[in-house]
């Protein structure tokens, strides 16, 4: 895009070359009607099922809405505090989940966690929606209740927006609909792998798809095996007594489950570290590199390989694969079977495994030569995935910085 910075009054920090113009500022009812929502009784049942869509704070997850979960009748709008909107009106959200806004494709109705808006005198609805985005923090510092945080109508409408001309504006709306397209059309491509990677898993791993030796020949039947009997070692850590200061703060990277999610396949940093004396008065021990993470508590089943020696707590059960076990193969087969292990984990407040269940699944394992042809097969197919979240996580960004500095 070929933009200028410019610092008049009154314009934003990004801007297109043709256009130089001041941006005018104006009430936000002074562009959109702004329309509440309301529940038709419940309790009638001839208020409900018709035809008309009628949406909820919770159903508000991305830019345009066509269905909504329930739907009422002409009798249910008629006998309700519901309006009716049209095609193109901005739902914003202002009860419960704040400041979520999305484009309407076709007439509907809301419930009152909605005031929304009904663009006029020609502006752009894909404008004001995406400035809507970036005032969604001042919007929930605007709330206020004592039984849920809400704004109501009249606050709505005295918020003061800076809209340029309508052509600017259309300018502006183009550049996101593109850019809200490719990160669309980069999630369908995330979501497609993601899709292929559990249908390939489930054949491999079940045996539905067997990989041929160099030769073309079969490769020998697969092992039943506990996994311990993969391991030269699988032991959980423990943490320090988190009283004693001494502990923490050493050079020792420890790493609690957050890690885990935070990071995904490969864990190469730990965001708390302990000391060698931490270490010596604790249950946890140094896992070396490339061994297999598997979490018990909180993301249950939840699997990691470390790129970096490190301490673990309690929570994780970290695994010494022997020399004749791919330690890919495993990451991968432990992955697959997380859609398995229900059946272990222990019902209370908070369902958990513990060291000996693990160490007690039964896994069927191949010879080391097609466990390699497995896990070289997955994880190119996991490489591309990564690449494609690493390209949706920059148009993501890019966003977020035209969100910033496109508008006033």
């Amino acid at each position: 895009m070929n933009v200028k910075s410019k610092q008049p009054k009154n314009v934003p920090n990004l801007r297109f070359p043709e256009f130089e113009e001041e941006w005018e500022v104006h009430k936000l009812s002074d562009i959109a009607d702004i329309v509440g929502g309301g529940t038709p009784d419940t309790t009638k049942e001839d208020y409900w099922n018709g035809k008309i869509q009628w949406f909820t704070p919770t159903e508000i997850k991305t830019n345009y809405v066509s269905k909504s979960q329930r739907t009422i009748s002409k009798l249910g709008l008629e006998n309700s505090s519901a309006k009716l909107l049209p095609q193109g009106a901005i739902l914003l959200t202002t009860r419960a989940s704040i400041g979520d806004t999305a484009i309407t494709l076709e007439e509907c109705t809301t419930n009152q966690g909605f005031q929304s808006l009904i663009i006029k005198n020609d502006n752009s609805n894909i404008f004001v929606l995406n400035w809507l985005k970036t005032i969604k923090d001042e919007l929930i510092r605007k709330a206020n209740g004592s039984t849920f945080l809400e704004i109501n109508k009249t606050e709505i409408e005295n918020i003061s927006i800076f809209i340029p001309i309508i052509l600017e504006q259309q300018k502006i709306a183009d550049l996101f609909s593109l850019l809200d397209d490719r990160i669309s059309t980069q999630s369908q491509i995330i979501e497609n792998l993601q899709s292929l990677m559990k249908g390939l898993s489930k054949k491999l791993f079940s045996q539905q798809l067997r990989f041929k030796d160099d030769n073309g020949k079969d490769y020998p039947n697969w092992e039943e095996k506990r996994l311990d009997e993969l391991c030269t070692k699988a032991k959980s850590g423990g943490t320090p007594k988190s009283t004693v200061r001494e502990y923490y703060e050493g050079e020792i990277p420890f790493l609690s489950i957050s890690d885990m999610t935070r990071q995904g396949k490969y864990l190469f940093s730990t965001e708390k570290t302990i000391s060698k004396q931490g270490l010596d008065n604790s249950t946890s021990w140094i896992v070396p590199i490339n061994s297999i993470i598997y979490s018990m508590y909180a993301s249950v089943g939840f699997v990691s390989i470390n790129k970096i020696e490190l301490a673990t707590s309690q929570a994780v059960l970290n695994i010494i694969v022997k020399p004749n076990v791919n330690t890919e193969f495993l990451y991968y087969f432990l992955e697959y079977y997380r859609n398995f292990i229900d059946k272990y984990i222990t019902t209370g407040t908070q369902g958990n495994l513990n060291a000996e269940t693990v160490k007690s699944f039964n896994i069927s394992i191949p010879s080391i030569k097609e466990q390699t042809k497995i896990a070289n097969f997955l994880f190119a197919i996991d490489e591309k995935l990564e690449t494609e979240k690493q390209i949706l996580q920059k148009y993501t960004e890019q966003k977020k910085y035209l969100l910033a500095n496109m508008f006033i």
